[in-house]
Order: structure tokens, then sequence, then C-alpha cells
């Protein structure tokens, strides 16, 4: 089961392999854990199919990890636009405030921010 810490953990990795390999160590220090809460992560999101890792070796997504990765980061940028540029929210609000929504809102509810981001960006 995905839960809103692994997303985050899946999430920091798409960003960190955006800009080359991931190691633990920057993962920990980018989420603000311990190096043990990064390896205790990554054997979940393992089980889940999401990543592969090795002891000591890089951080990689899977297929399925990719995929879900940019889900989460697709209605992560959806939340902090509809915030910021409809919305009025600061940046630094929008991206704290888009990240825990991202959890939780209903593919309902991104249905119809999407729509209204759109609508409010055509005027």
């Amino acid at each position: 089961m995905m839960t809103p810490s692994l997303e985050d953990y899946l999430k920091m990795i798409d960003v960190l392999s955006d800009k080359g390999n991931v190691r633990v160590t920057d993962m920990a220090l980018r989420l603000g854990v311990s190096k043990p809460s990064v390896v205790s992560a990554l054997k979940r999101l393992e089980d889940n199919g999401m990543v592969e890792h090795e002891r000591y070796r890089y951080v990689s997504l899977t297929q399925e990890g990719k995929r879900r990765a940019d889900e989460i980061r697709a209605r992560n940028s959806l939340l902090i636009v509809f915030l910021q540029d409809t919305l009025g929210v600061s940046s630094g609000n929008a991206e704290k405030d888009a990240c825990k929504l991202e959890h939780t809102v209903s593919d309902e509810t991104l249905k119809k921010i999407r729509i209204l981001v759109k609508n409010f960006g055509e005027r």
C-alpha cells in the first residue's frame, strides 16, 4: 500500500533522478530524515515494485514507479498552479499546501480543478 510518506519518497527519487544518480544520502538530506528512514522506505517501495535498490548502490525507479511518480508530480504541479494562479496563494504556501493536498484530493476534484485552471487561464 502506498502511503503519503511513500509517495513523497517516490516523488523525491524522481526529482533527484532528473539531476543524475540517486543516493540514499541525497534523499535523506533533501527530505530531512535519517538514512535508516530512507532505507526503510526504499524497502517498502521495493516490495511494492516501485524501485530497485541494492545496499550501497544507487536508487532507480521501475517502470511502474516512474509512472506513479509522474502522476504524483502532475497532481502536485496542477495544485500549485491552482493555488498560486487561481487563488493567489503565495508560492511558499502553495508548494506546502499542494504537497499535503496531492495525497488526499479525489480524482473527481482534480478533474474539476484542471477545468477551472484551464478556464481561468483562457481569460
